[in-house]
């Protein structure tokens, strides 16, 4: 087993992991065009969004769905976070978790301590209703389980169906963010270039 300083110097690791990024004056026309659309519609091209612009056309796809649970959901901050924090976790995606936890706690949408918990994967239990329906929700489906009944009626009555469609869906998009990450082993603390 090669130790990480032998890969290093075999230049398998790039600038976001082992993602090697393309500075922005080097980009050809169509990438750059996917960068400055992801910008204008998210204000900044973090994470998993920078290896994307190496597919310039799917980039253009993949971006207004993320855009749209940022402006038009119609999940909460909290809950687009509790659906976050679980997929990641669930997919031991270093870098997404270690910045949705940063998130969550910095814009306070859940408690650190329950953010721990569901990054650890044990039991957490929220006061607001619809808060827990969503955590009940996702927790099943990453596991994955079936979807009992009660739960999907519960979910129904908190969320609608708009809601649940909405849960359902961030997990398939974080699922994609996280396999972007974790194919190009992106750690936890990774910036990348600054364009």
């Amino acid at each position: 087993m090669q130790d990480v300083k032998s890969l290093t110097d075999a230049g398998d690791f790039g600038t976001f992991g082992r993602y090697e990024e393309v500075s922005l004056a080097q980009m050809a026309p169509a990438m750059k065009e996917a960068y400055e659309y992801t910008v204008q519609l998210r204000g900044i091209v973090p994470g998993p969004h920078k290896i994307w612009l190496a597919n310039a056309a799917l980039s253009r796809t993949i971006v207004p769905v993320g855009a749209y649970y940022q402006k038009q959901s119609t999940l909460t901050k909290a809950e687009i976070e509790i659906v976050t924090v679980l997929t990641n976790a669930r997919w031991h995606s270093a870098y997404g978790t270690y910045e949705h936890e940063k998130i969550a706690e910095k814009l306070g949408r859940i408690p650190a301590e329950t953010t721990e918990r569901l990054i650890a994967g044990l039991p957490a239990e929220f006061s607001d209703e619809r808060q827990e329906v969503v955590y009940e929700l996702v927790s099943v489906l990453v596991q994955p389980r079936i979807v009992p009944v009660g739960l999907c009626k519960r979910a129904k009555k908190a969320l609608g169906d708009a809601g649940i469609i909405e849960a359902a869906v961030l997990i398939g998009w974080f699922t994609m963010v996280c396999m972007t990450l974790n194919v190009y082993g992106v750690p936890a603390n990774a910036t990348g270039l600054d364009q």
